[in-house]
């Protein structure tokens, strides 16, 4: 693990000085995975999100020969204590408008109360009859059809609509998905989760979040069908189905939104904690290993990140990336570990009866 020789604190007080520490040569940009992880200052969302990007390189740099965007939050239900914060999402899609590209939003929720989870049940379904009045309802309840009508910018429900096939180059599960054809015409996907724990994936964070891409209209709402299947193959902690996404996806930037996160028995049931952080990358896997190791997980205990290493991903180590910003040790916390369920001991309470 580098840590950059020039401190944080010394030339990077804000996202000014940031961008004039990129221009002067102070942060080039670099063919080692890098991963910026700044301190959000008197809660300004906004300021940390355009330090993390500074830190990369810069919008403009980052993106440079992309157009067409797509943030994909973390909106596994209607709770906000349980999803990314409109506010970051806002940040970066701003930033890409003014940088001149083209940005929508896309999510394909979980489940929501009075849809596809009644009386304590969640149920798998693959009705759009369903699904599309259930992610409109998700996207009102949190603050994104506000957001998206403030901006401009699409709002786009991943469960159904016009749906493609594309190939999985080496895939572990799939030879090929069936996506939203805005997710297959993107230039770049990038993922916008909220910092949490997870008692299926140990942990969720950039690449764990596109389980949300594939679309309930064919995997089924809660992706439990989706579960079904990768555990007969044998897949641990979910591995098979996120990694044969990322390969599916234009996965090119993650910004996790860990202003709060949530140890325990996360997604949903656990205990939110105060972060204060922005964490960004370029690199889906290294990204993800910084992000769980500032929450006290050894690279060795997330399923995802072993057999995305075996799968030919790289890095495979914390030494193989540079950390720009706050050290790993400076902002660690030893978060709440999930209990963990495989999949085969709990599917029978996740989805598996059908409306």
């Amino acid at each position: 693990m580098k840590d950059h020789p020039l401190s944080r604190r010394d030339f990077v007080k804000t996202s000014l000085a940031a961008s004039v520490a990129i221009a002067a040569g102070l942060y080039p940009f670099s063919n080692t995975p890098v991963v910026s992880v700044v301190k959000i200052r008197r809660s300004n969302l906004a300021g940390a999100v355009e330090e993390a990007m500074d830190l990369l390189g810069g919008t403009r740099q980052i993106l440079a020969d992309k157009n067409r965007i797509m943030l994909k939050p973390n909106l596994v239900s209607s709770d906000p204590h349980a999803t990314t914060k409109p506010e970051v999402v806002r940040a970066l899609a701003k930033l890409m408008i003014r940088s001149g590209k083209e940005v929508c939003i896309g999510e394909g929720s979980a489940a929501a109360p009075g849809f596809n989870y009644k009386k304590n049940v969640q149920y798998r379904t693959r009705k759009t009859e369903i699904l599309d009045p259930m992610q409109q309802y998700i996207f009102d309840q949190l603050g994104y059809t506000r957001l998206a009508k403030e901006l401009n910018i699409p709002l786009i429900n991943l469960h159904s609509g016009d749906l493609v096939e594309v190939e999985v180059p080496n895939g572990l599960m799939y030879d090929a998905i069936t996506l939203h054809r805005s997710v297959a015409e993107t230039d770049l996907l990038c993922s916008v989760p909220m910092m949490k724990t997870h008692v299926l994936a140990t942990v969720t964070l950039g690449m764990k979040n596109l389980i949300g891409v594939y679309p309930g209209s064919v995997y089924y709402s809660v992706r439990s069908f989706l579960h079904d299947r990768a555990a007969e193959r044998g897949s641990e902690g979910i591995a098979y189905e996120i990694i044969d996404m990322v390969r599916a996806c234009k996965m090119g930037l993650t910004v996790i939104d860990a202003s709060y996160a949530m140890e325990g028995d996360g997604p949903s049931d656990g205990k939110l904690v105060r972060m204060n952080l922005i964490i960004a990358g370029t690199n889906p896997l290294a990204t993800d290993m910084v992000g769980a190791a500032i929450m006290g997980f050894g690279i060795h205990e997330i399923p995802t990140f072993d057999w995305a290493v075996k799968s030919g991903m790289k890095p495979a180590t914390l030494e193989e990336i540079e950390i720009r910003g706050e050290k790993i040790a400076a902002v660690r916390r030893d978060f709440v570990k999930p209990t963990l369920y495989p999949w085969n001991t709990i599917n029978k309470l996740w989805g598996f009866e059908e409306l």
